[in-house]
């Protein structure tokens, strides 16, 4: 990453604010180490004792990593391939991701499922997962991500229609509050032609939906 976590300095994270942002942002390892510290010390904890005391270190570069989709453009990563005449249903489902709850900095983690009915551009397949991943390596909410997820790729490839349905456990439900470990949310988008056509709606979610 071009700094050790205990060094002081600012390291370079390869990161990004909303779709449409181009911003570089970098992340302060040693201002995690010092918040890290304090929430062990806040606990009641030892922070010097053998077991804690490389853990502000390990999770400074833990959050450089899980939180480096901050500062990218999502829409970079799709290159539209022109000149293919297919006019029919993409689904890649059951793409895994894994994200943080904004609200208590806890992992939510489950699958998407992104659709999309071409319009005289299509899309490699891998860059479908490539755009879920960037999106969710930030502060996120299951909604806004499933959002971002569709507006990139209808701000980009301009198809007929896009679907996209996610699928994910939240730890804050598992580890706190309600504590319902296996409870599920699911949340949806669809634009164009999926809003507009039920068949075609119903068409999509029943690929989705198949063995």
């Amino acid at each position: 990453m071009g700094a050790s976590a205990g060094d002081g300095l600012t390291a370079a994270a390869p990161g990004g604010a909303q779709a449409g942002s181009n911003r570089e942002t970098t992340v302060d390892l040693k201002k995690i180490e010092n918040g890290v510290r304090q929430i062990i010390e806040g606990i009641g904890e030892d922070a010097e004792r053998e077991g804690l005391r490389e853990t502000p270190a390990r999770v400074a570069r833990m959050y450089a990593e899980i939180f480096e989709g901050l500062g990218r453009d999502p829409r970079e990563l799709i290159k539209p391939l022109t000149g293919d005449k297919h006019d029919e249903i993409v689904l890649i489902k059951d793409i895994p991701f894994y994200s943080m709850c904004e609200h208590h900095l806890l992992p939510f983690l489950g699958r998407a499922h992104v659709a999309y009915i071409p319009d005289g551009a299509i899309s490699g397949l891998s860059k479908l997962a490539r755009v879920v991943e960037t999106v969710s390596r930030r502060p996120q909410l299951q909604e806004r991500l499933t959002s971002e997820i569709a507006e990139v790729l209808m701000n980009t490839l301009k198809p007929k229609g896009v679907m996209v349905v996610v699928e994910a456990e939240h730890l804050c439900m598992t580890m706190r509050g309600v504590r319902k470990p296996g409870a599920v949310t699911t949340t949806s988008v669809v634009r164009g032609i999926f809003r507009t056509r039920q068949a075609t709606r119903v068409e999509a979610m029943g690929l989705i939906r198949s063995s």
